[in-house]
């Protein structure tokens, strides 16, 4: 149980959120893809500080990942094309989860990455074996390579066959991760709902490019990329209000979260928790210094427990 206080004489605060059957000390996951398996920022802060943690984006295959380069500068954010590198899920379950209990002991955020039906299958199966997981977020921006490339989180239809074949492998909840590049978002998420989902991550990255007018080439050898951080918050912002409003499961929040401030917006829309992306890799300690910001805002808002604000925004 996490409840913080500032100096001495504040009245408490209560941090802790529920996601599903997951109880959380407090709402902050660092997100997939920008904390790598946590060995990174050990060094830097005690882990256990956090919620918990989404770790690197796996597949069933290991992968190396795009082209160089693939990380663009844009103003308030970056283009990435990284490409899902990971080391695929034998060696994600057998090495880099026993390392990471070793320095964190709360349950994990497992995001799985697919290319067909059956790899989501694949990966629900491994993860649910494994003791500190304790949610899965599907992630549905990656192609299907058996239906023309066209991204599984793009069509409703094939959201809910990925729900419903993950849910068939794990016991765990299971969190599908929206794709922003849609025309309507509430669409996938009700499908989501739809199909069995205990809960919904988003947003994931907007696509975007940059190029290099010098060189008269993309900046990105992959051409396109994600774009994430603040720049993409109020986006984020409104996706998370209007998914609130469509379903009735919870929801996990992200796109340009780099303050305490930016929590409790994200929350007020319809978060039961957040995710910290992009600003790990500007701000190595971002999440420790929200979670220090964190209770004295919310005593300067009269918030006494983060649960009461959760979708309070009409």
């Amino acid at each position: 149980m996490m409840r913080l206080h500032g100096k001495e004489g504040r009245k408490m605060v209560d941090l802790r959120t529920k996601l599903s059957s997951l109880e959380l000390d407090n709402p902050l996951i660092p997100a997939s893809g920008c904390y790598g398996f946590g060995q990174d920022f050990a060094p830097l802060y005690d882990l256990n500080i956090l919620g918990s943690i989404s770790f690197k984006g796996t597949t069933v295959e290991p992968r190396e990942g795009n082209a160089l380069p693939r990380i663009a500068e844009c103003p308030m954010g970056m283009l990435n094309s990284v490409g899902l590198q990971n080391p695929g899920v034998k060696v994600v379950v057998e090495e880099e989860l026993p390392a990471l209990k070793k320095i964190f002991h709360k349950p994990l955020v497992a995001n799985i990455s697919g290319f067909s039906f059956e790899e989501f299958s694949i990966l629900a199966e491994e993860m649910d074996k494994v003791e500190n997981v304790g949610l899965l977020e599907v992630n549905i921006s990656c192609p299907n390579v058996h239906n023309g490339g066209m991204a599984f989180g793009t069509d409703a239809k094939n959201v809910a066959e990925v729900c419903k074949r993950v849910k068939e492998k794990t016991k765990k909840p299971v969190y599908m991760k929206l794709s922003p590049n849609v025309t309507d978002i509430t669409e996938m998420a009700k499908a989501a709902e739809a199909a069995g989902a205990d809960g919904i991550s988003l947003i994931n990255t907007l696509l975007g490019m940059r190029i290099d007018i010098k060189r008269r080439r993309p900046v990105l050898a992959n051409k396109v990329g994600g774009y994430s951080g603040p720049a993409v918050f109020p986006i984020a912002l409104r996706m998370v209000y209007q998914v609130r409003k469509a379903v009735q499961i919870p929801i996990i929040g992200m796109g340009g979260i780099a303050s305490a401030e930016d929590v409790i917006e994200m929350m007020m829309a319809g978060a039961s928790a957040v995710e910290i992306g992009a600003e790990n890799l500007v701000h190595p300690y971002v999440c420790r210094d929200i979670l220090e910001n964190l209770p004295i805002l919310c005593e300067e808002l009269g918030i006494s427990a983060l649960q009461d604000i959760i979708g309070i925004i009409d």
